[in-house]
């Protein structure tokens, strides 16, 4: 797999900020975002994890017993939770139910690939989600049943209607309380169309041709790292899509991006700014100990905000045209 060797390669990020005049800064902690792991019933050529059915990292139920205990402590309304398919590791039901039972229950997000719903022994998702009125976030890369199935598999747009149909009779993207959003991600190497335009095509076309309803659709740009680095690469378009996002980068992103409110921790509790950086291996370091990483139970909120933000090249990314962040375009 393709993969920046950030200590190799000149961080232009960093000198973009400066030209652009926008210091890249923590604010107020918003979101605890825990990727549980790799573990993923699709192989998707977009996939900045590298996740899929072999992999075998899966966040453990000491770890998640770690998270829990940090997380009730503090003041941070959302938890957020993406893989892989989160709801395949084993703990996935208990963590949710503790989060929504605390005594500030906590609102969380599920970033779904709704093909779970059709495999064996996974038939509780629905359900489960909507009793612990679960927001989700699903993968549709297209209206169209080509573009998704080029994305992610044969069969997976079919599945993928019939799981929202699903979602929808339970009432997802209909009741006010069960919010369901849908994610584009580009198929090649290029950038997103404009979010609020898409969003309409995507509600009309979803609504006359599958009698489906959901909430919001967010835009969210490839990385140009692990899986779809490689695709790239391999048709010999890894460094035009470099370019195209350094050339398009935008300073009025700055201000919304997600690593500045939001805490990603892998599946073994280890810290990053974001799950782009997770996958490259560019942790937080433990300022008390100079350590190279820091587990999310070690952190004071309180100093955790005067940290410094790392950044590599794959920032472009979010910040390239209208930005992309986990919640969609920044502009």
């Amino acid at each position: 797999m393709v993969s920046m060797i950030v200590s190799d390669v000149p961080n232009d990020f960093e000198l973009a900020l400066e030209a652009g005049g926008k210091p890249l800064s923590r604010g107020k902690t918003e979101i605890l975002q825990v990727n549980v792991g790799k573990l993923c019933n699709l192989t998707c050529i977009h996939c900045h994890v590298n996740a899929g059915p072999k992999r075998k990292e899966i966040m453990t139920g000491e770890t998640v017993d770690q998270i829990l205990d940090w997380f009730e402590k503090t003041d941070i309304p959302t938890l957020d939770l993406t893989g892989g398919t989160p709801e395949m590791m084993p703990d996935f039901q208990r963590l949710v139910k503790t989060v929504r039972d605390f005594d500030q229950p906590r609102r969380v997000m599920d970033r779904l690939n709704a093909t779970i719903i059709s495999e064996p022994g996974y038939e509780w998702v629905p359900e489960f989600l909507a009793e612990n009125e679960v927001e989700i976030i699903a993968s549709m890369p297209c209206y169209a049943p080509d573009n998704v199935n080029e994305q992610r598999g044969d069969g997976v747009f079919d599945r993928s209607i019939e799981a929202f149909q699903k979602l929808n009779e339970l009432g997802y993207g209909r009741d006010p309380k069960l919010t369901l959003n849908f994610v584009y991600n580009p198929n090649g190497g290029f950038l997103p169309p404009p979010q609020a335009e898409l969003e309409a095509d995507y509600k009309r076309e979803m609504k006359e041709h599958f009698d489906i309803d959901f909430n919001a659709l967010y835009c969210i740009a490839n990385m140009p790292i692990s899986r779809f680095a490689s695709f790239l690469k391999r048709n010999g378009e890894l460094q035009s899509y470099l370019d195209l996002l350094r050339q398009n980068f935008n300073p009025a992103t700055v201000e919304g991006l997600m690593c500045r409110d939001t805490i990603n921790v892998s599946w073994e509790g280890d810290v990053f700014d974001c799950d782009f950086n997770q996958m490259i291996n560019l942790p937080l370091e433990n300022p008390a100990t100079g350590e190279k990483s820091i587990k999310v139970w070690d952190i004071e909120l309180d100093t955790f905000v005067r940290q410094p933000i790392r950044t590599a090249n794959h920032c472009f990314g979010c910040t390239a045209g209208s930005g992309s962040s986990c919640g969609g375009a920044l502009s």
